[in-house]
């Protein structure tokens, strides 16, 4: 560099200060001559170009939790998707052996119990992980889907993983994701990934699965676990599973490992059938509540709990006697009773748990969206009811514990679930509908919602393009007495969840 009469700098060697005008002059007069030809040459792309097509390189380092989520997001989500072929292309253990192999096959270093149903997997695993903690293990909770943060899926100790945690585990997963991209790994792929991996880094002693989809090709069937459950199976997903109870039971038995002790709820004949059979097969023994183990429950009320339903159960090496079911409804009495046997398992399995400890863990449970009351005027609940027995178990429980004078539901439910049998359990349940969207582009029309119901019955019904605008007209038609149900979908749970938490659901 030439520098002119700056502090510090000399004249160059070989110039004088008078002949620096004229190499100056003769510098302008070269920049204004054209070239001749024009060279090709490779230049690097501006800022702007840069940041629209940015050259081929590994993947960036996720560092925060929106990074992260945006990673995430990139990926195919079947969560969000109308129709979803139920093959190995989409559904494949296989990729993600191949994804946790790459990441050290944290599942293998894992004690799990494995859930699979229809409904009520949510709630038994959510029983199962509160008497475990209280019994003193460091527990993990994986569960699917979520109402507001992703972070609810992963949960250890009751406590959300935290975003930095969610981000450094995305940093150490996207070049595993980016080398096997050809493959496709999937949305719930990489979250299962990323919990197994999650669960191995702090510790835990013991983990609780829930299954996404099915059973057998479903990620979280890649574990050995100590225990399996089945909740109550019912019609749901049957595009994917089967549109028969015997074939989506068969599709929940994939979780079945040979010499792993399987607990079910009470099942219809042929379910039961079903399962035994796939037991057989397998090499493990299934027990069903209130067959193989004796089991019994009832309703009661007092001024210090309120409704609420109390199980005893009885094997031969446990008893637990009168313990009150945290969630409200006679359902969650059968899925306790899986719970409760899953802890008997694990009792005879080296893992034992106080009975005590029982009676404290459940008392702590709090599952969100399961008859949850998020306002006391007018009375609010919501359900996360998704298909018709849902639906039918949600109005039964609804009657024996809530009381009202008549009852308005805000419904809105996905394109793929069984719509005309949860319109008919509306029918049988509700005073009045307002037909909404969820939100997603898995919605029903609310439309096509209501002229369906009217087919099936002459209960009132009116339709709302919104929640906001369905949860106002609902205001409009209540009194004091009386009840506003939201159910039919986690998504419309969620966004009511984000209504009230800014306010806006009014």
């Amino acid at each position: 560099m030439v520098c002119f009469g700056a502090a510090g700098c000399g004249t160059p060697r070989g110039l004088t200060k008078t002949s620096i005008p004229g190499i100056l002059a003769n510098m302008a007069r070269t920049a204004t001559k054209r070239p001749k030809t024009k060279k090709k040459t490779t230049r690097a792309p501006s800022r702007t170009t840069a940041k629209r097509f940015p050259a081929k390189q590994g993947p960036k380092t996720i560092l925060t939790f929106r990074s992260a989520m945006s990673f995430l997001n990139s990926k195919t989500n079947y969560e969000n998707m109308v129709r979803v072929g139920y093959n190995h292309t989409n559904f494949n253990l296989s990729r993600m052996l191949r994804i946790l192999s790459a990441l050290g096959n944290p599942h293998k270093g894992l004690k799990c119990v494995h859930i699979a149903g229809t409904k009520g997997k949510g709630s038994t695993c959510h029983m199962i992980a509160a008497m475990l903690q209280k019994a003193g293990y460091r527990t993990g909770l994986y569960t699917s889907p979520h109402f507001l943060s992703i972070r609810e899926r992963i949960v250890i100790d009751a406590q959300m993983i935290s975003e930095s945690a969610f981000a450094r585990l995305f940093d150490r997963i996207a070049p595993v994701a980016k080398r096997l991209e050809r493959q496709g790994p999937t949305f719930f792929e990489l979250m299962t990934a990323a919990a197994f991996l999650h669960f191995v880094a702090c510790e835990t002693d013991i983990v609780v699965l829930e299954t996404g989809l099915g059973g057998r090709l479903d990620s979280t069937n890649v574990v050995r676990p100590e225990a399996c459950g089945i909740t109550n199976i019912s019609y749901d997903h049957v595009a994917q599973l089967g549109n028969t109870l015997e074939r989506i039971a068969e599709e929940k038995a994939g979780i079945f490992k040979p010499g792993i002790p399987v607990i079910s709820s009470p099942q219809p004949q042929s379910v039961k059938q079903v399962l035994k059979r796939v037991a057989a097969k397998v090499g493990c023994q299934i027990s069903f509540v209130g067959d193989d183990m004796e089991f019994s429950f009832r309703f009661e009320s007092s001024r210090a709990t309120g409704p609420h339903t109390r199980v005893c159960m009885r094997t031969a090496t446990s008893r637990f006697d009168h313990l009150q079911v945290p969630l409200l409804g006679e359902h969650q009495a059968y899925n306790c009773g899986v719970a409760l046997g899953i802890i008997d398992i694990l009792r005879q399995r080296g893992i034992p748990v106080a009975v005590q400890d029982a009676i404290d863990g459940l008392a702590k449970v709090r599952a969100q969206g399961r008859l949850e009351v998020v306002r006391d005027y007018p009375k609010t609940v919501l359900d996360a009811g998704h298909n018709a027995a849902s639906i039918r178990a949600l109005m039964r429980a609804i009657g024996q514990n809530i009381a009202y004078d008549s009852m308005v539901v805000v419904f809105a439910c996905s394109l793929d679930k069984d719509i005309d049998g949860m319109l008919k359990e509306l029918q049988l349940g509700a005073d009045k509908v307002i037909f909404t969207s969820t939100g997603t582009p898995r919605s029903a029309d609310p439309h096509d919602l209501i002229v369906r119901f009217q087919e099936c019955g002459h209960k009132m019904a009116q339709e709302a393009r919104t929640l906001r605008e369905a949860y106002r007209i609902a205001r409009n038609c209540v009194s004091r007495e009386d009840l506003i149900c939201i159910t039919g979908s986690v998504h419309l749970l969620g966004l009511a969840k984000r209504l009230l938490a800014s306010g806006k659901l009014d």
